[in-house]
């Protein structure tokens, strides 16, 4: 490898420093891009988290009273540094992570415009006055940080997402110790390095890898206020159930359907559907997985997408400039793919592209893309988040079983529509039960300023990520009744 991998800080981030914390246990990151060895990091234990949590609780209500302009400042500063240093934190995302090295350049570059957004969001965080029906009366509402927040992130953009909490957090007022996963830590450790030299103050931002009940034991600790969590709906739930009445935000699983209408730009259509399901192999909770063709459009469709998958998918190592395929990032969800794979020729349906694992690379979690055609409503394609390089197809008669299929779902995060008509484009949009409906625009698209998140009555969370709405969900509405009277 060509590339100079940073050396990683292969510890815990405790009130400020780099430590071993206090206990013995190591466990190893390996990377599924090259299958080596990367580092080993402490075992976190509650004495350390209770360390971490006392830190964060200090060093928070000092931050909160520094003001808005000063934190604002800071903020900047640490989107300046981590721009500064792109490059090395992409080259030790994509080894831990094992997507395309572009990919993980965008994601840094994206996680330092974040500081910049929400520092200027923090400035614009208004209150209002209210008018009273007693003439004597004067209320005021303003927002203010909530306390120490617990975050709890995935490993399929371990920087980013990190960020998402952060920035808007620490530019609000709050402090924040983060459970990253076990295997993808090492790039959110590194940065800490980038947000102390610029200025953070010690205890603010504490990182603690952890897997199993740590996280369970983060969420119920009387010093944690709130709680952030991207990941699965299957592990929302149950850091809800512990977290009790805490506030929260809760980022999980999306099955995003794509609605590909007989009167689309197919082409378009196919290309962003294609695009969005081999994103980071696959592996992001806004991905294509579904795509409900018209039958009027189905063989088109078809066609075009194996077309551009054909020509534009380059699967390989990760550090070439020409890859946009990389590996899986761990065997759990590669033996999901294989799970829904097998299933899928038992049921009988089109193997159209790829199928399984891709041979001759360095571990065995680089898939080939996959497109699947005649998929049933009721296979595990279909229902169930594949987070792999697949596109499944299925077929609606009309309109109507279009939404019909894609709202027979008990996730809603984000969808996609494709149609040259304004006004079948309008129903679909207010419609598709999912937080975000998308017009002749990839599903995996998003904005840094775009609120993002699950839909009501759906298993996909509650709150939003990304510009001002995330600083109202970080803090608490708090109002002032003010008597002028003798």
């Amino acid at each position: 490898m060509s590339h100079e991998i940073p050396q990683p800080n292969a510890q815990l981030f405790i009130d400020g420093a780099y430590t071993d914390g206090s206990g013995s246990e190591r466990f190893e990151i390996v990377s599924p891009a090259t299958g080596e060895t990367i580092a080993a990091l402490p075992v976190p234990t509650e004495s350390d988290l209770d360390r971490a949590v006392a830190a964060a609780n200090r060093a928070q209500r000092d931050w909160r009273k520094l003001g808005v302009f000063k934190r604002a400042e800071i903020c900047h500063r640490i989107g300046d540094t981590l721009a500064q240093h792109i490059e090395e934190l992409a080259l030790l995302q994509t080894l831990e992570q094992g997507k395309p090295l572009t990919e993980s350049r965008a994601d840094v570059t994206e996680a330092a415009q974040l500081f910049h957004l929400h520092a200027e969001d923090a400035l614009r965080l208004y209150g209002e006055t209210l008018p009273s029906s007693d003439p004597q009366k004067r209320m005021h509402t303003w927002r203010q940080a909530v306390g120490t927040w617990a975050i709890i992130t995935p490993w399929n953009f371990p920087l980013l997402m990190f960020t998402e909490f952060a920035a808007p957090g620490l530019a609000t007022g709050n402090a924040l110790v983060v459970k990253p996963p076990t295997h993808t830590s090492l790039t959110v450790l590194k940065a800490m390095e980038y947000l102390v030299e610029a200025g953070l103050p010690d205890g603010l931002v504490n990182i603690l890898p952890g897997e199993g009940n740590f996280g369970s034991k983060l969420v119920a600790h009387p010093g944690i206020h709130a709680i952030g969590f991207i990941g699965s709906s299957a592990t929302g739930a149950k850091i809800q159930a512990t977290a009790g009445l805490k506030r929260s935000v809760m980022e999980c699983s999306g099955n995003g359907p794509v609605i590909v209408l007989d009167d689309a730009n197919i082409e378009r259509a196919a290309k962003a559907a294609v695009d969005s399901a081999f994103y980071c192999a696959g592996q992001v909770c806004c991905a294509t997985e579904r795509v409900i063709v018209h039958q009027g459009a189905h063989d088109a469709f078809v066609e075009a997408a194996l077309a551009y998958a054909r020509t534009n998918v380059k699967i390989g190592d990760p550090f070439d400039e020409h890859t946009n395929l990389g590996a899986l990032n761990n065997e759990l969800v590669a033996q999901k793919m294989d799970r829904h794979l097998d299933e899928a020729r038992a049921l009988g349906f089109d193997v159209l592209l790829g199928g399984g694992r891709a041979s001759g690379f360095a571990t065995d979690l680089y898939y080939d893309f996959t497109i699947v055609d005649g998929v049933a409503e009721e296979s595990l394609l279909s229902r169930e988040e594949s987070f792999g390089p697949v596109l499944p197809i299925l077929t609606a008669k009309d309109d109507d079983d279009a939404l019909r299929i894609a709202n027979a779902d008990s996730l809603g995060l984000q969808s996609a529509v494709f149609t040259r008509d304004i006004s079948r484009g309008y129903r679909f949009l207010e419609e598709l039960e999912t937080g975000q409906v998308l017009l002749n625009e990839s599903n995996g698209w998003w904005d840094i300023n775009m609120p993002f998140g699950g839909a009501g009555g759906k298993g996909t969370g509650w709150g939003r990520i990304g510009g001002m709405y995330t600083l109202h969900d970080m803090t608490d509405l708090r109002t002032s009744v003010i008597h002028i009277g003798d």
